[in-house]
């Protein structure tokens, strides 16, 4: 899949060598900082020193006042609270964090995890006749509600109020809750808007603290779970989310919870554990509880208060993600030779497949992987689940999803989500209009550059300048995700210093020099680069973007140079 390459235009070199001169570092590391808006020593030392004492106050947020009354008055009545979340890794961290809270607190609480194939997501009437025959008179949810206009007012016709914690777009119109917590409230002056679901449930529960004049250090037990929520749901690692990461990583790394440290102990992970760990391992293994069995099996990890209940817990989500695995593969085989054997699928603007059969808990993950392995363009995957069909859509970068979706509306049941990621269920009877109609609406919107993967690149780097003191440096750049992507350089003038290699799954193993300087050699691996073989045997320089990643053999640690792409 060919890609483009998107050199970041140059920074004010004034503002570089005024950041240069405060903080003492080279001119890379100085443009690289001014690319992240860094300009002066404060904003440097926020940056490479994220401080807890940063975090805004909870009661900037619409409706934590209201939020946190209603609590306190549950707490003075005795009443029990249900604490409602997703099935996913973001719904269910945020359930664990503000049940275990609350507990803690003395309340009388439970918690309820919808069943993704029996209610579908978010608030469900079943959730909430739950609540309503088992005595609840509250109910909290979290990652979701914002959506929910006819649950909520289906709550309060039992009795029942409703406290809205969620992150998710917001209609025009929204439900009639006792209090929404939602910074992307057009009338919300909370200064932070990036919150994940998790992320929202933390500050409801340190407006408690404040409240209860609590120490903040009580807090800190759960900064491990904002920060896989973070990493997880793809919120940009930026300002408010940057600082709970950073000290959840630290967390994680430093006395993990139980439920941690199992998934640790199954996976056999030895390293320092970051936020590529959180997405790639101890995400995919949260959210396969809820996409093969139920999420309340994550749940039950998360909130493990001992290493035999967390092993348990462990063991088995760690036996549904390999399930969820075999499934993915077989969906993801089946999708691709659809459009591989119908010529007019293959020339659309976008991806809408549909078959009754599929597992309706991966068709997310099946979505993603046909857009990074094969066609680049927003796709849908449909299958049926409970008389309707059901849908999750995936966007490519800087094209919204969620706009072209609304344009749709009127064929759907029901949809949520972002610009990047939403879920959909629809009548049968209208899905050949609405695939119609979302190729003609993405067909006028889309431009050419966008159905085709870009790779943003920083700045140049030459492997002269690379070196041991410059990747210190640059690892304190971390944690690194949207907003705040791991630097990616490019190099010119490129030759091989030794026969190229496949190595493992079509990767490509590679010695680099410079043309101009051919005695500084670096080692390089091209994950699933195989293809690019013959442009590199050709004997002639080529150019290449990296970034760069310290590899260990026998003890020893060595720079070496993680390929991103190739060009002539």
């Amino acid at each position: 899949m060919k890609k483009r390459w998107n050199i970041k235009e140059p920074v004010p070199v004034e503002k570089v060598n005024a950041l240069i001169d405060a903080i003492k570092v080279n001119d890379v590391i100085g443009n690289l900082l001014v690319q992240r808006g860094i300009e002066n020593y404060d904003e440097a030392k926020e940056f490479f020193r994220p401080s807890l004492e940063s975090l805004h106050d909870p009661f900037l947020m619409k409706d934590m006042k209201k939020a946190i009354e209603r609590i306190i008055n549950a707490t003075a009545k005795g009443e029990k609270i249900l604490v409602f979340g997703d099935y996913d890794v973001d719904g269910t961290t945020a359930v664990s964090l503000v049940f275990t809270f609350l507990k803690w607190l003395g309340l009388k609480c439970d918690y309820y995890i919808p069943d993704r194939y029996a209610e579908g997501y978010g608030v469900s009437l079943k959730g909430v006749d739950y609540a309503a025959d088992n005595g609840f008179g509250l109910i909290i949810s979290l990652d979701c509600g914002i959506k929910s206009k006819d649950k909520v007012a289906h709550a309060k016709e039992r009795g029942v109020d409703f406290i809205i914690c969620d992150h998710h777009e917001p209609d025009d119109q929204i439900p009639d809750a006792v209090a929404i917590l939602n910074p992307k409230q057009t009338d919300c002056k909370y200064p932070y808007k990036e919150l994940s679901g998790c992320g929202i449930g933390f500050k409801l529960v340190q407006a408690l603290v404040q409240h209860y004049d609590l120490p903040f250090a009580s807090l800190e037990q759960y900064l491990d779970l904002v920060a896989l929520s973070i990493a997880a749901d793809i919120v940009p690692i930026t300002g408010e989310n940057r600082i709970l990461t950073h000290h959840g990583l630290k967390r994680i790394n430093s006395a993990p919870r139980a439920g941690f440290k199992a998934i640790i102990e199954l996976t056999q992970m030895k390293r320092e554990i970051n936020v590529s760990d959180l997405v790639f391992v101890f995400g995919p293994r949260i959210n396969s509880a809820g996409r093969i069995e139920t999420g309340k099996n994550a749940v039950e990890l998360l909130i493990a208060d001992t290493p035999q209940k967390a092993m348990l817990s462990g063991e088995s989500v760690n036996k549904t993600n390999v399930e969820r695995r075999d499934v993915d593969a077989t969906i993801t085989q089946e999708a691709l030779t659809m459009v591989l054997t119908d010529e007019k699928l293959r020339n659309k603007k976008t991806t809408v497949l549909y078959n009754p059969e599929w597992h309706k808990g991966v068709i997310g993950i099946v979505a993603s992987r046909l857009i990074e392995k094969h066609f680049y363009r927003p796709t849908i995957i449909f299958t049926k689940s409970n008389g309707s069909i059901t849908g999750s859509a995936r966007s490519v970068k800087n094209f919204n999803l969620y706009n072209a979706i609304s344009s749709c509306s009127h064929l759907l049941e029901q949809f949520g989500g972002h610009k990047y990621a939403a879920g959909i269920t629809l009548k049968e009877e209208n899905l050949p209009a609405f695939i119609d109609l979302f190729e003609e609406v993405v067909t006028k919107t889309i431009t050419e550059g966008m159905l085709h993967p870009e790779i943003d690149i920083d700045c140049a780097l030459p492997f002269a300048s690379i070196s041991p003191k410059f990747n210190t440096v640059l690892k304190q750049f971390a944690p690194f995700g949207p907003g705040n992507m791991t630097p990616v350089f490019y190099a010119e003038n490129v030759i091989t210093k030794r026969p190229p290699q496949i190595v493992g799954n079509g990767h490509l193993r590679l010695s680099l020099a410079q043309a101009d300087n051919p005695n500084i050699t670096f080692s390089a691996i091209g994950y699933e680069m195989h293809e690019y073989l013959p442009m590199i045997s050709a004997n002639t320089p080529f150019k290449i973007c990296y970034s760069l990643r310290e590899s260990e053999w026998n003890g020893v640690k060595s720079l070496e140079l993680n390929l991103k792409d190739i060009q002539a």
